[in-house]
């Protein structure tokens, strides 16, 4: 058990049979009245931030949320399968919990999985990922203007916008959170 007035940032707590978790919290003991915690939670599962106030003495459970690093081994139909790299099992997970950053991911690349109570919640592919382009087309000489793109299909099949120097077969580096091409892969 936890109480309100021991909460901390990243702290997690289950809420109403929700996994909540703390992203700010402020102590607050007016001249008058009674005193109180304000804080900015979010739901871990959906991740809706909601603000509000709780008395110090509110007592919630803890919430223990599972993180683990699991490589994507395959697909079949709606469902991806995921190893465990210390027990070699593989985990099926819905393709409705992958997100759209997943689209970047190819097989035998490891990702961070959460779960509350073995169910899982949220996978996270790796933040920068190192992909070759598939299709794109050529370049056009004299092309010189700043900051122009054109459209670039990776080996996943996901499509990115890369410069126009960029040629088929190059690999080229990824952030996953905003899909936005970085740079050449080194070496």
């Amino acid at each position: 058990m936890i109480s309100a007035s021991d909460f901390r940032n990243g702290i997690t707590f289950e809420m109403d049979g929700k996994v909540m978790q703390v992203v700010e919290f402020q102590h607050v003991k007016p001249g008058k009245g009674a005193a109180f915690v304000r804080t900015k939670i979010k739901n871990v599962i959906t991740g809706a931030v909601v603000e509000t106030s709780f008395n110090p003495t509110d007592k919630f459970e803890n919430a223990f949320v599972d993180r683990r690093e699991m490589e994507y081994s395959y697909s079949d139909g709606n469902l991806y399968y995921f190893m465990d790299s210390e027990s070699y099992e593989l985990e099926p997970i819905d393709e409705k919990l992958l997100g759209d950053s997943f689209r970047f991911v190819k097989e035998n690349m490891t990702c961070t999985v959460s779960s509350f109570k073995g169910k899982v919640f949220l996978v996270e592919p790796p933040n920068f990922v190192e992909l070759a382009v598939t299709r794109t087309d050529p370049g056009l000489k004299g092309d010189t203007a700043t900051n122009v793109t054109k459209p670039a299909t990776v080996e996943t099949g996901a499509d990115v916008k890369v410069p126009l120097f960029i040629e088929e077969g190059e690999k080229i580096r990824i952030d996953t959170r905003t899909g936005e091409y970085l740079e050449r892969a080194k070496g």
